[in-house]
């Protein structure tokens, strides 16, 4: 039976029974949060100090979120990112040799018709070895394979070319078919296109591999393109500069005779478009007039 001390016949309750660490009704003890069983403090609370200690896994999470925020604001082609895909290169490459094949034995004198093309497919076969899938691995080897691969495009579409504008000027040499001399004059065109992309595309920021994982990022850029100097929310967020970029560049330069949306800043960049424009204008101004020459 229980003990008659309080009304309805409960015993009283001493400040312990009702969480209370403090004398009976005067509330808790300051820095310990009242109905907290046997008066101990809540979790991120510090006894004494009156507010709540930072969740560790919270300040993690704000501090992924503010790096996330971070590179945002940083475009893509100014910071470390992936290499880009091998293989619009490859197919590239393999249209210039492709073309270069196709010429006449007339335009690749006096060198063997597939030597160049061969000394191109060993090269070409090197580098897809090395960067199979995306270019990222850089070395002195690989630059100067790369380097060795484009001056022999170079070289052979330069010697096709002198030889063509050769024989425009004498006709003598040249067979009359004005198709026969269109087709070598868009091959000699088509790859003086693709040599130059290949050029602007290797030496942009010190190449491809400096431009995307190595220390190129902070270079300021030697081709200014127009998702540079757009507004964030009007470029792609991870846009940067591809091969297919520095291509659609050398095309506009070849047909413009000028820069169009991509300008260049640095002055090796201007020399080279003022030479592949003036290559482009001559094969294509004697080209187009020996062909109706030849019609009429």
């Amino acid at each position: 039976m229980a003990e008659s001390g309080a009304p309805g016949g409960q015993a009283p309750q001493g400040p312990g029974d009702r969480g209370e660490t403090g004398p009976a009704g005067t509330g808790p003890e300051p820095g310990w949060p009242a109905g907290r069983k046997g008066g101990g403090p809540e979790p991120g609370h510090h006894p004494g100090s009156g507010h709540r200690l930072p969740d560790p896994w919270n300040e993690v999470m704000h501090l992924a979120d503010q790096v996330a925020a971070a590179r945002t604001l940083v475009p893509a082609w100014r910071r470390r990112t992936r290499g880009e895909h091998r293989w619009p290169v490859t197919v590239t490459v393999v249209v210039a040799i492709v073309l270069q094949i196709r010429l006449s034995d007339s335009l690749t004198q006096p060198l063997p018709h597939l030597l160049l093309p061969l000394l191109e497919i060993a090269l070409g076969v090197g580098l897809a070895v090395v960067n199979p899938v995306r270019i990222e691995r850089a070395g002195r080897v690989t630059r100067v394979i790369s380097l060795t691969l484009i001056v022999l495009i170079t070289a052979a579409n330069a010697i096709s070319a002198i030889l063509l504008v050769h024989a425009i000027l004498f006709p003598a040499h040249l067979a009359p078919k004005a198709t026969a001399l269109l087709a070598s004059g868009a091959a000699v065109w088509a790859t003086n296109v693709i040599a130059f992309g290949l050029w602007y595309w290797e030496f942009d920021r010190g190449g491809p591999v400096e431009r995307t994982v190595g220390g190129g990022t902070m270079r300021p850029p030697d081709f200014l393109f127009p998702q540079m100097g757009l507004a964030r929310d009007l470029v792609a967020p991870n846009w940067e500069p591809h091969f297919i970029d520095y291509l659609y560049l050398s095309f506009t330069n070849a047909t413009a005779f000028s820069p169009t949306d991509v300008m260049p800043m640095a002055r090796w960049a201007k020399c080279t478009m003022a030479v592949q424009s003036g290559v482009a204008l001559l094969v294509g101004v004697l080209v187009i007039a020996r062909a109706i020459n030849i019609l009429q």
